[in-house]
């Protein structure tokens, strides 16, 4: 089969379009033909290798263990493995797996319940593509988990969030309107007619003010353009407000951006304010509740760009430099 494949770690240019064994389900393992498969930050680090700290979590440590890049996907089932049950061959599905920048991927079928497993499955949305789909899983459940989760979030709060255009702010806007909080987005000039048209209340541009100096307080924060300190962020948020951290950009080789989010944990242990960081885990029930937000008309992914596979490398260099709006999808088959 072809697929995306590095041997090192280092920029997109590490990535070469090969041909490779089609992978083998295990036991409770399906094996997806993947139509398509999205891409962003989660793939860029890895890929990558940096910070430091991402090699630690089991991707290893001089050269990635996969050595096929992905993970999220949109495709039909090809076959399962011998302990399934849940799907069957030619099953349209989406959700998450291993090496999905390929013609085949295998996920499990059953929730691992950590961060970067096997990933897991579900059935596709009756109404979006392979490609929208491909775009759902791993911002979607990220977005969610910040705000019900994390977040606590309930109905008639105020809420802001950082990098509403982003893969998961577009997915959190929209969340958060169904939860019924009133909704405030931050993005660049740009940005700001696509974050108004996904239903936030209000919009601040950010290249023209500086959002922690106004007078505004919000009970929830989902901060998913981790660069500004917590001491910023923090003026933003009521007494007992709650600021949820996604991920992290920006800072040193080892930690990088994350480094905020082990701040994060310490300060949140004497301040009257929740800080808590997120990384999201892979959940079937999540995927089953984002099918019927999608289903029901309200949650739309936002597709910035489609690549073929054999340019998934300007994909990530573009998700790298942070171009576009939402979530970037390869079309593969």
């Amino acid at each position: 089969m072809k697929a995306m494949t590095q041997d090192r770690y280092g920029s997109s240019d590490v990535l070469m379009l090969d041909e490779v064994a089609t992978p083998a389900p295990g036991a409770d393992e399906v094996l997806v033909r993947v139509h398509a498969a999205g891409v962003g930050p989660e793939v860029w680090h890895v890929m990558t290798g940096r910070p430091y700290f991402v090699r630690l979590m089991g991707f290893g440590l001089r050269a990635p263990k996969q050595r096929v890049p992905g993970r999220d996907l949109a495709g039909t089932v090809e076959a399962v493995g011998s302990a399934v049950t849940e799907f069957r061959p030619g099953d349209a599905v989406f959700g998450s797996g291993r090496g999905t920048l390929a013609e085949y991927a295998c996920a499990a079928a059953a929730d691992v319940g950590k961060v970067g497993g096997a990933g897991v499955l579900a059935p596709k949305p009756a109404n979006l593509t392979f490609e929208q789909a491909a775009a759902v899983a791993t911002s979607g459940t990220t977005a969610l988990q910040s705000l019900r989760d994390a977040g606590a979030i309930r109905g008639g709060q105020s809420v802001l969030i950082i990098g509403a255009a982003g893969g998961v702010g577009t997915f959190a806007v929209q969340l958060a309107k169904h939860f019924d909080a009133h909704v405030t987005g931050v993005c660049s000039t740009a940005k700001t007619e696509l974050v108004r048209s996904l239903g936030a209340d209000a919009v601040i541009d950010y290249t023209r003010e500086d959002f922690t100096e106004r007078p505004e307080r919000y009970d929830l924060v989902v901060d998913t353009a981790g660069r500004r300190p917590l001491s910023r962020v923090r003026r933003v948020l009521t007494a007992h407000g709650t600021l949820v951290i996604v991920g992290g950009e920006g800072g040193g080789r080892l930690t990088g951006g994350f480094e905020r989010q082990l701040g994060a944990l310490v300060l949140s242990r004497f301040v009257g304010q929740r800080l808590v960081p997120v990384a999201a885990t892979d959940r079937r029930v999540d995927l089953l509740f984002l099918k019927d937000v999608i289903e029901d008309g309200k949650l739309t992914p936002v597709l910035d760009r489609t690549f073929a596979l054999g340019d998934a490398a300007q994909a990530l260099t573009d998700a790298e430099e942070g171009h576009g709006s939402g979530k970037k999808v390869i079309v593969v088959t």
